[in-house]
């Protein structure tokens, strides 16, 4: 069975240093190709993200700035995501993206893994 992130590039956007990391080597773990993590959505502002990512995982708040607006890009870029958050009032995410799941911190890589696969169609929802 292939790895479930096989051959993905993938988007991090998450601005604690060891979870960024963590998450990282967690993709690699699982097949991903291409791990890019961004610490600020300005590191990745005015390029055409479904050209250069297939996935991303979107933590909710990067230094106290929501990132709902840069899902919203995603989303019309048609690159599949989930979010990874501590945050704890999840309403406003699902009010606006009732079909994006949101992965609690602390989370276990395993759900964050799946998550992901199961947003880009690798994996049936459960």
């Amino acid at each position: 069975m292939p790895a479930l992130l096989d051959g993905l590039r993938i988007l991090v956007l998450e601005d604690e240093f060891l979870i960024a990391m963590d998450v990282e080597q967690l993709c690699r773990d699982h097949g991903a190709a291409e791990v890019t993590i961004a610490r600020e959505i300005v590191e990745i502002d005015g390029q055409t993200l479904s050209a250069r990512f297939d996935a991303a995982v979107v933590d909710l708040m990067l230094g106290g700035v929501s990132t709902l607006d840069f899902a919203a890009r995603l989303r019309s870029e048609g690159v599949p995501f989930v979010f990874a958050s501590g945050y704890s009032d999840p309403d406003e995410v699902k009010g606006s993206f009732p079909d994006i799941r949101l992965v609690t911190k602390p989370y276990s890589g395993e759900d964050l893994i799946e998550a992901l696969a199961m947003a880009c169609g690798r994996v049936a929802s459960a």
